[in-house]
């Protein structure tokens, strides 16, 4: 592995146990490898980080195997020990946070500190599945019956599978695992493989913690390879679980390949998310959360900001103060922290960018802030790109879909806040959504049921920097599922419903008798 600027990567990638060469499939402690070669080259300076193996059919029998092993002891110890292996994990995580968080940086392409930010959620929801472990309640039901005690418990599903996206390499898996592991799951994953290398370093992670607790290696396994490969999950009846993260194509796919076999799913698809700004906004705030929101990740944040729809009152003043923001980013080296944009993922990302601007032009935008693709020193991947910012309108065929990319749409809206609802929910997504007000009326109104029709909706900052805490997922072609915090734990369990007759007589429901 030759790096073209450090930063200290070859001291992360060997903390991390990560070779020039890796094996693409895991059981968990033991790692298989005779499938095709997948290459990782990074976006930052387009050289090979190290390559993986992809997952054959046979391998991935040894793994499902291997996972139900593990999951017959699994949901037998009580879910407070659980909690204790997850706890061993965040704290692994903190002692590899740096290293995890340049490895994320350098094959997916986001900031440094974007990436250490990212390890930091994968922290902060082992902190928060520790907890939950010992509050995975049901509940009591008074029974119409005398002498009967009803209640609704909540048992593991078994096999949890987890398909994530480049964007987020490490941390959505961490938002899935980490509640599966707690709920009495086992879990297999299939990383991105535009970042299988992130999914190398995890598993080798939660390896060391299984190995020294004496624990089956099937509790965490891993899967590598193109959608193949995470079709031999979606089809498999063994996994009754699949959370997908990815692209609507990718997620119709998934969720009617799951549901033909009556398996649940778990799908976190596109957004397309603006911010309402209202003539009662901070200007101030407005435009940090604003420009953060379209360029942070490069754009490529299924939270990202896509469309700005801004008062008529103070359009042109709006408009001036993020043109003015542009000028002063700085694209390069992601591990330099000066630097406030990285790359996109890979050139394909880079033609859909290029794509969409062409499309916007022919439809008539008037791009304000130039795109196009940085050259020279430091831009030697390809992958570089400039912030671009259009006025268009929410009727575009592109504005109505979800570009994986920093372009910006400023839309205009007139009259009172209703008019700016009504463009932000007239798209398919509903995933993320945001005003800038300091009007308590159309910040409550936007909150209400007659506001946002979005999974998250936000009131004085951005649309992208969710929480653990909460419940995160989308309405609409975004999918509907939920992970990580309040009550999503519920979706990697099967409810349960008992009633236990302590008399020694035997009536019936809604009074009906049956003597013999």
């Amino acid at each position: 592995m030759e790096i073209q600027q450090d930063f200290g990567m070859a001291d992360a990638l060997n903390k991390l146990g990560v070779k020039s060469s890796n094996h693409g499939t895991s059981t968990g402690l033991e790692t298989l490898g005779s499938g095709t070669e997948i290459s990782s080259y990074s976006p930052v300076d387009g050289h090979l980080i190290g390559s993986v193996t992809a997952t054959t059919a046979a391998e991935y029998e040894q793994v499902v195997t291997t996972a139900q092993g593990a999951f017959k002891m699994w949901r037998d110890m009580p879910a407070p020990h659980r909690g204790e292996i997850v706890r061993q994990f965040g704290e692994k995580l903190r002692a590899n946070k740096d290293a995890l968080g340049k490895l994320v940086s350098y094959e997916m392409g986001k900031s440094f500190q974007e990436g250490l930010g990212e390890v930091q959620e994968m922290i902060d929801i082992c902190d928060f599945a520790v907890g939950l472990s010992r509050q995975l309640h049901g509940l009591t039901i008074k029974s119409e019956r005398p002498g009967h005690h009803m209640q609704e418990q909540w048992h593991p599903l078994g096999i949890v599978g987890i398909i994530s996206a480049f964007n987020f390499p490490v941390a959505v898996w961490a938002w899935n695992t980490a509640i599966a592991w707690i709920c009495g799951d086992v879990c297999i994953w299939k990383p991105s493989e535009k970042t299988p290398l992130c999914g190398v370093a995890c598993q080798n992670i939660i390896a060391e913690v299984l190995k020294d607790n004496n624990l089956p290696e099937g509790i965490s396994c891993m899967i590598n390879g193109d959608y193949t490969v995470g079709e031999m999950m979606t089809a498999d009846g063994r996994v009754p679980l699949v959370s997908a993260t990815g692209s609507i194509r990718m997620g119709k796919i998934v969720g009617k390949a799951v549901a033909e076999r009556l398996g649940k799913s778990i799908l976190e698809l596109g957004g397309n998310n603006a911010i309402i700004i209202s003539p009662e906004a901070d200007l101030r705030m407005t435009v940090i959360g604003s420009v953060f929101g379209a360029v942070g990740t490069a754009g490529q944040r299924c939270t990202s900001t896509r469309r700005l729809i801004i008062h008529e009152s103070i359009y042109d003043k709006v408009k001036q103060a993020l043109v003015d923001a542009y000028g002063q980013l700085r694209i390069g080296n992601p591990l330099d922290e000066n630097n406030h944009v990285g790359p996109l993922i890979d050139k394909d990302a880079v033609n859909s960018y290029l794509a969409a601007i062409g499309k916007v032009k022919t439809e008539g935008g008037n791009v304000i802030v130039e795109g196009g693709v940085l050259e020279g020193e430091g831009y030697e991947s390809g992958c570089y790109v400039k912030p671009c910012i259009v006025e268009a309108n929410n009727e575009f065929e592109i504005v109505q879909a979800e570009t994986f990319a920093p372009i910006l749409y400023l839309l205009k809206y007139e009259g009172d806040v209703q008019n700016a609802i009504d463009l932000q929910n007239g798209v398919a997504q509903g995933l993320s959504s945001a005003i800038m007000t300091n009007s308590v009326q159309e910040a409550h109104y936007f909150l209400s049921a007659s506001g946002s029709d979005c999974g998250i909706a936000n009131v004085n900052i951005g649309t992208s920097g969710a929480e653990i805490g909460g419940a995160f997922g989308g309405e609409k072609e975004t999918g509907g599922g939920r992970e990580s915090g309040s009550d999503a734990w519920k979706a990697y369990m099967r409810r349960q419903t008992n009633t236990l007759n302590y008399t020694t007589e035997l009536p019936l429901a809604q009074g009906i008798k049956f003597d013999l």
